[in-house]
């Protein structure tokens, strides 16, 4: 495996992700921000954060497959969550639950939330992007 995720001595554990990736492998992968369209461009979830989460991974791990990877090889994640209060955590971590259990995997990725204004398109609630090392 490409990565090795650690969460060093003098940082907090949080237990939803690692604080540092480290990676050796030799191919890097750009994923663009993801939404919640499933293959024909409709948008899944509408007003349903935890839906709209759930399927924003799931597109991350089909974008990562087509590069010959997965979960296990991200590096970092960003999501991006219109309007966000901290409230709303329950919902996205829901979100990330559901997708982990479809994938068999759990994101344990360093990661950053921020909170947005707006995306590209008004239904849309989040965008995940990624980055992954391949061996």
């Amino acid at each position: 495996m490409a990565i090795t995720l650690v969460n060093p001595s003098g940082l907090p554990e949080i237990p939803v992700y690692r604080q540092v990736s480290i990676a050796s492998g030799s191919k890097l992968v750009f994923v663009a921000g993801q939404v919640a369209w499933d293959a024909d461009g409709v948008t899944v979830g509408e007003g349903d954060l935890a839906a709209q989460v759930e399927r924003s991974y799931l597109n991350v791990g089909t974008a990562l497959a087509g590069a010959g990877g997965s979960f296990d090889d991200v590096a970092k994640l960003t999501a991006y969550v219109v309007d966000w209060t901290p409230d709303k955590m329950p919902l996205f971590l829901e979100g990330i639950a559901r997708a982990a259990a479809k994938l068999g995997v759990t994101p344990m990725a360093p990661a950053t939330l921020i909170g947005v204004a707006a995306l590209d398109v008004p239904d849309h609630l989040v965008e995940v992007e990624a980055t992954a090392v391949i061996d």
